[in-house]
């Protein structure tokens, strides 16, 4: 969703510049732009999960049958700080193109410094056989996990076996 907001405000950027004749607005978005990549790529460097993450999967509350899915009205009530900036800098970018070329930045920072953070979850999820499912509360408390029982999967267990039986048949 980060990277699909700022795409939208980086088009809208370049046809609100369009739009103004400004020609030098969009180098300059340009320039910004890479700086945020660079700026996103530096925070999230690291492999590790985030403290944040971690209490979070750690405080997920157990629960033996699967929660009431909403996929939509999860996404709405999680990610709606994106589309309110998305639209409300997207709306003003042909009276304003500076705007959208500014907040363009914001959410590929954002994009970059979380991408490492949903392999935590999916290591946790094929190691124990569990998963998580975001629990419904309102959209300005933080977020709360459930876990439920899901099926474990034996990658782990048969690269391991892979990996032995060929050190045994070096040895052999």
């Amino acid at each position: 969703m980060s990277a699909a907001s700022a795409t939208l405000l980086a088009v809208v950027t370049v046809a609100g510049a369009n739009g103004d004749g400004d020609a030098q607005l969009v180098p300059i978005a340009a320039i910004w732009w890479v700086v945020a990549v660079v700026i996103g790529a530096w925070l999230g460097r690291g492999r590790s999960t985030s403290r944040a993450i971690a209490t979070l999967l750690a405080s997920a509350r157990t629960q033996a049958s699967l929660p009431e899915l909403n996929p939509s009205g999860t996404l709405l009530n999680r990610l709606w700080p994106i589309l309110i900036c998305t639209i409300g800098a997207g709306a003003i970018a042909f009276a304003y193109p500076q705007i959208p070329a500014v907040a363009a930045g914001f959410p590929i920072i954002w994009a970059l410094a979380w991408r490492h953070q949903s392999s935590a979850v999916t290591a946790i999820e094929e190691r124990d056989g569990a998963r998580f499912y975001i629990e419904r509360t309102s959209p300005f408390q933080p977020i709360k996990l459930v876990r439920t029982p899901g099926f474990r999967t034996n990658l782990t267990e048969l690269s391991n076996a892979q990996r032995t039986s060929g050190v045994a048949q070096r040895h052999a």
